[in-house]
């Protein structure tokens, strides 16, 4: 059992999860650490966790050329189907659904979402992701501070968190770690850093407090990188 997770660059993961590949957040066009292109993306299943132009990014091109589904909240689920997008699943915060081979399960995010035309983009998401043959379950926070309640979602033993580290528009590298320690996941995932000057972190330093301070264990990919996690 493996998880092959992909850094595109941003918040933009693929994540290859029991023979089935996810895609998370994909900006890539404009965004000048991305690993790929969008017309380069393949995914089955595409999960946007908030509108904002650096995480919605490519969103509906890729739906529209893979026919892969989009799963957002519902106030996005709307705006996506107006522009364009074959299919979306809008859930909302708590809410979880089986798509065969995976469970998808949406959890709060403490930031704001609007889309770059001023539409609004409803309350903003993380998600936990389980695997239905291997179990093995990721967390994935989008942009958010860090919160109390982080704790309850450790609960549920989470095998990868990936959590923003830029600071400025989300939790900075402290409050990431402090986040592990709620969390308690076997490897981290850093994200939402170095992309633009305003997020510029020392990834190497927050790397090395996690090994000391938390018990698990950093991940830091170049984008375009991959890590194998075994079950």
């Amino acid at each position: 059992m493996s998880m092959k997770i992909t850094w595109l660059g941003h918040s933009a993961f693929t994540v290859d999860l029991d023979g089935h590949t996810l895609l998370f957040d994909p900006f890539l066009t404009g965004n000048p650490l991305a690993a790929r292109s969008a017309d380069e993306i393949q995914t089955e299943l595409i999960l946007l966790s908030h509108a904002h132009g650096d995480h919605l990014g490519d969103t509906l091109p890729i739906a529209q050329r893979t026919g892969a589904p989009v799963v957002c909240n519902a106030d996005m689920a709307v705006w996506l189907q107006k522009h364009g997008a074959p299919t979306v699943h809008g859930q909302n915060s708590g809410g979880g659904a089986d798509y065969g081979w995976c469970h998808v399960k949406q959890t709060v995010a403490h930031h704001s979402s609007m889309f770059p035309d001023g539409s609004y983009g409803g309350n903003p998401n993380g998600f936990v992701v389980t695997g239905k043959t291997s179990k093995m379950r990721l967390y994935y926070a989008g942009d958010t501070a860090l919160f109390s309640d982080m704790r309850l979602i450790g609960e549920e033993r989470i095998d990868v968190a990936f959590l923003p580290i830029g600071d400025h528009f989300t939790m900075g590298p402290s409050d990431a770690v402090k986040a592990l320690k709620l969390i308690n996941p076997r490897y981290v995932v850093p994200m939402h850093y170095n992309t633009f000057d305003l997020i510029a972190v020392n990834v190497a330093g927050w790397a090395n407090r996690v090994s000391a301070e938390t018990n698990a264990a950093p991940i830091v990919i170049d984008p375009g990188g991959s890590f194998n996690v075994t079950g």
